[in-house]
């Protein structure tokens, strides 16, 4: 094997609320179970080998759900890595189930999340949850009601801390007079910029950002990726994460891949740096009918 010349730690790091820091490319495991995010992966061993990769190149940050698979992702990272390296974050979610193949629902009431922070404790053999993220705002249930049930599984010590997903920014001020929260995760690309305004108010109330979907691009957006990165002698999946790194201090990206090959290639990328007259133009190459809300 080829000396390793990169880490996960090249991206710097990130603080979770003062109560925890990780370094700034973590790793996202939905892609590590069955196709369609269902069942088990076909090649299982390979999965269990790119989590432990993930760890010996210094992801100290993985980002799971118990509806990935459902729950097959949360037992392979536990087969994977357990007992868990001192410092590693484990982060799941709960509120958004998978009840068959190509189906998710909603169910984000108190009674559920209770039973969620529970099963995901159970198959990831943890006594407490570093990071847990109501996955999404259930239309049928009182928001309010879903975070209060955080925060009191918080304070039962169940979970450390509290984070978000697929929210807007009343969401997030909502909570904060509940419950700290550490982190938010939304769709967020260099072209799919949707939520512009969430990540500009995380970043001055240090919240990390969690991005999700990376890569989205339209075909304009990714010709301009394409040429830049070949002008750096990159993937563009690389260019696409140097992006994400340099648009905000706060940013946390979490690439998923069934790969090893591919894993490597994306936390080689925080050795491209871009310049500002690069930034910007991929800054501009947004979908269409998309662009920076605020």
């Amino acid at each position: 094997m080829p000396t390793q010349t990169f880490s996960a730690a090249d991206a710097g790091t990130v603080s979770l609320g003062g109560e925890l820091t990780v370094n700034r490319l973590g790793f996202g495991a939905m892609r590590i179970t069955g196709e369609g995010v269902w069942g088990p992966p076909k090649d299982k061993a390979a999965a269990l080998a790119v989590l432990r990769r993930a760890v010996e190149l210094g992801v100290d940050f993985i980002d799971t759900a118990d509806s990935y698979g459902p729950g097959v992702s949360e037992e392979l990272i536990e087969e994977a890595l357990s007992p868990y390296s001192k410092g590693l974050v484990i982060a799941t979610k709960g509120g958004w189930m998978r009840p068959a193949a190509g189906h998710w629902s909603h169910n984000a009431s108190p009674a559920h999340l209770r039973e969620a922070v529970e099963g995901s404790l159970r198959r990831l053999r943890l006594e407490r949850i570093d990071l847990y993220q109501l996955h999404a705002p259930d239309p049928a249930t009182s928001f309010d009601k879903s975070v209060e049930a955080l925060a009191q599984l918080r304070e039962q010590g169940k979970i450390r801390c509290v984070g978000l997903s697929n929210v807007t920014r009343e969401h997030i001020e909502r909570t904060r007079q509940i419950v700290p929260i550490v982190s938010v995760q939304n769709r967020y690309s260099f072209a799919d910029r949707e939520w512009d305004f969430v990540v500009d108010h995380c970043e001055q109330n240090e919240i990390a950002f969690i991005p999700w979907f990376p890569l989205a691009a339209g075909k304009v957006a990714s010709d301009v990726l394409s040429r830049i990165a070949k002008a750096h002698h990159a993937a563009p999946m690389q260019v696409a994460l140097a992006w994400l790194l340099q648009r905000s201090k706060i940013m946390l990206p979490i690439p998923g891949t069934s790969s090893v090959a591919h894993l490597e290639e994306n936390l080689a990328a925080s050795s491209v740096k871009l310049t500002k007259e690069e930034m910007a133009e991929l800054g501009a190459a947004t979908l269409p009918g998309v662009g920076s809300r605020g």
